[in-house]
């Protein structure tokens, strides 16, 4: 029996959500501050910039998390690498080359704690089976998930959906009954969830957290001609077409002082 001091009743860590087996947990602030990075971590923590963990409460169960993601294991814990074999090993290395995940997820299995390392991203638990037929992931956001949940590769319509629309060939693809948990770089507060019924959105840029592998995505220009297009300086957006869920970040950190997705600007002054 393992007892743990000092983090269920600690006052500066505060669980902020839980569903199934995992648990987030945020650091109010920074403790371990010097004179000269106090002033820097007061100002972190006033812009919610702070550290966030996820804690995993294995009872008999069983999950995976991205390669190198666990910070602490205790308990009566079994930890293998889910390589079954050679051809196993050789389709998840082709796997992670073309979504850009790690190619070997770690796989715990028992009944303990795994807590998986701090970062600043934020952190969203997704219900997978209320995704439909699955869950499509942008690049890099895969955290951990139930180990019954099955992988698979989400490959675009065509090629221009990757090139024009800022958005890779490939994506990892979550399917079956389990929670999934992801790191976002806008937290959950910003997030807009759009409800597709055979019908279409339109976003210009690459803003798409997740989607519904049962919608289309291509890459289309706004007014369908590229003339047209043009002269609303709109020029190509991602599309998502069908029926299904979308999740969109409408705000990406970094591109604030860019005017590459705002409106156009002209020289013109009307005084």
């Amino acid at each position: 029996m393992i007892q743990i001091n000092n983090l269920f009743n600690n006052e500066n860590i505060k669980l902020i959500a839980s569903s199934g087996q995992y648990f987030i947990y945020e650091h109010q602030k920074d403790l371990s501050v010097s004179p000269y990075s106090a002033v820097r971590e007061y100002f972190m923590k006033e812009m919610n910039c702070k550290k966030r963990q996820v804690l995993i409460q294995l009872n008999n169960s069983a999950c995976k998390t991205q390669a190198g993601a666990m910070q602490w294991v205790a308990g009566n814990i079994t930890t293998t690498s889910g390589v079954t074999g050679v051809g196993n090993f050789l389709g998840k290395m082709v796997k992670g080359a073309v979504t850009g995940e790690s190619a070997v997820k770690p796989e715990y299995t028992g009944q303990g704690f795994v807590m998986l390392e701090p970062t600043y991203n934020h952190i969203l638990i997704e219900d997978v089976a209320s995704w439909g037929q699955g869950l499509v992931l942008d690049d890099g956001l895969f955290l951990c998930c139930d180990l019954s949940l099955k992988e698979s590769i989400s490959k675009r319509s065509n090629i221009s959906s990757a090139v024009l629309g800022g958005e890779g060939l490939f994506n990892l693809c979550l399917s079956g009954q389990g929670y999934a948990v992801l790191e976002s770089p806008v937290p959950r507060e910003e997030l807009i969830e759009y409800n597709l019924e055979n019908d279409v959105l339109k976003i210009d840029g690459n803003m798409a957290v997740a989607w519904s592998s049962s919608l289309q995505f291509t890459v289309e220009t706004i007014t369908g001609r590229a003339l047209g297009s043009a002269a609303t300086g709109e020029g190509f957006v991602n599309v998502y077409r069908g029926t299904g869920k979308v999740l969109m970040a409408p705000t990406i950190p970094g591109t604030t002082m860019s005017n590459e997705n705002g409106p156009e600007r002209t020289s013109k002054t009307l005084f």
